[in-house]
């Protein structure tokens, strides 16, 4: 618990940093809200054990969400975050009330199918811009006193938010229901056995999962002043899946350093090699899958823990 203190602490401090160091303020804020969206999906894959192919849907219609409410309905950006993270939680409910009747690659299956109706939905539905998106979302003005149009001003915004999402999550992985949540990942029947309402906690889960993961795509929205489909598309939740996996699954700060690397590195690779990004990127992920079966983070915690403890 002190450790994830000290994290949570070190975490702040550079991100307070981080734009005094060079690093293009549009980048470090992308970088933070898919970090978000992968401590969100590490929730439930890491902490509970539900592998979901389908947190895209909660992260895309946030941000559809968002950017039609604060370009046609003018509300302003706490009205917009708001909203758009309470139509995720009820998708999630939705969502999750389906998939957690079933179990394993039959839970990630359906997962999958829902959010691929939500993808078709998206293209047909007029206020999304179909295959053109939403474009020209207004970042507006915070409060009626901070206006976001101001890049440090945006950036300052987007780190609250996610160093608040990190803090909840944090608090509620350490918390009892947590526990209870990692011994339904451990030991399902068990816990079932224990008197837990093991479907109530992973709905809850879910719930909470799916509406962090629509406040990393409304931010995002927020930031770049569009949303197209490719944030409701099915790759994208492969994308998640993959910074959690190299991160370390069941850390709290694995999905931070994966999401950060694999953002990198698409933003470094994509005009140098074009389409074989997507090829490095899987290179790099069997690579750790053979080196660093636990992730990056959680292989050096274990290494460092072992030479403590020795």
């Amino acid at each position: 618990m002190k450790r994830s203190y000290l994290g949570f602490i070190a975490l702040a401090v550079l991100g307070l940093l981080a734009p005094y160091t060079g690093a293009y303020p549009i980048f470090l804020m992308k970088a933070l809200c898919f970090a978000l969206f992968a401590c969100a999906f590490n929730l439930l894959l890491g902490f509970t054990g539900l592998l979901s192919f389908g947190h895209a849907a909660f992260f895309g219609s946030a941000g559809y969400v968002l950017g039609h409410s604060m370009k046609v309905w003018g509300w302003s950006p706490e009205a917009g975050l708001l909203i758009a993270t309470a139509a995720s939680g009820v998708l999630g409910v939705l969502i999750g009330g389906l998939a957690i009747r079933r179990q394993g690659i039959y839970f990630a299956m359906i997962t999958l199918a829902l959010a691929q109706m939500i993808y078709f939905f998206c293209i047909q539905a007029p206020f999304t811009g179909a295959e053109d998106g939403l474009q020209g979302v207004p970042r507006g003005v915070l409060f009626g006193v901070f206006d976001l149009s101001d890049d440090m001003s945006m950036y300052y915004l987007v780190l609250a938010i996610f160093l608040l999402g990190f803090m909840l999550i944090d608090r509620t992985v350490h918390s009892p229901f947590g526990q209870v949540l990692k011994a339904i990942r451990e030991n399902e029947a068990r816990a079932l056995s224990l008197g837990y309402e093991v479907d109530r906690y992973k709905l809850l889960a879910f719930v909470l999962s799916a509406a962090l993961s629509g406040l990393a795509g409304a931010t995002k929205t927020l930031v770049l002043g569009f949303e197209t489909l490719t944030d409701v598309n099915w790759p994208l939740s492969g994308e998640v899946v993959l910074m959690t996996l190299i991160g370390g699954i069941g850390t709290l700060f694995g999905p931070v350093v994966g999401a950060f690397l694999i953002i990198t590195l698409q933003n470094e690779l994509a005009d140098k090699v074009g389409s074989w990004v997507q090829v490095i990127l899987g290179a790099i992920f069997v690579l750790c899958v053979l080196a660093f079966r636990r992730g990056i983070v959680g292989e050096l915690s274990a290494r460092f823990g072992s030479r403590k403890n020795a």
